[in-house]
């Protein structure tokens, strides 16, 4: 499944804030600076969709704020399920 992410760095915890149509605007809890923001996010989508780490991958938009992420390990069924569970 691909997902467009609005990704919001320094934040205090890691959530996801809203979901709008299929774009997920998501804090994370480090800050821009050398790929820690990615690293943070792929661990936390990867709990948040329960796959595993390696199951997650940006596409698109590695140094920006809008990404494009990869999700696999698991059908495409069940993630949609976990996404439309985001109000």
């Amino acid at each position: 499944m691909i997902v467009k992410v609005r990704v919001i760095p320094n934040a205090v915890d890691n959530e996801v804030v809203s979901r709008i149509g299929s774009v997920l605007r998501v804090k994370v809890a480090a800050p821009r600076l050398d790929d820690e923001a990615n690293v943070t996010l792929k661990g936390f989508l990867a709990e948040f969709f329960v796959v595993t780490p390696r199951s997650v991958n940006i596409i698109r938009g590695a140094k920006g704020r809008e990404k494009t992420v990869e999700i696999c390990g698991k059908s495409e069924e069940d993630l949609k399920r976990v996404m439309e569970s985001i109000p």
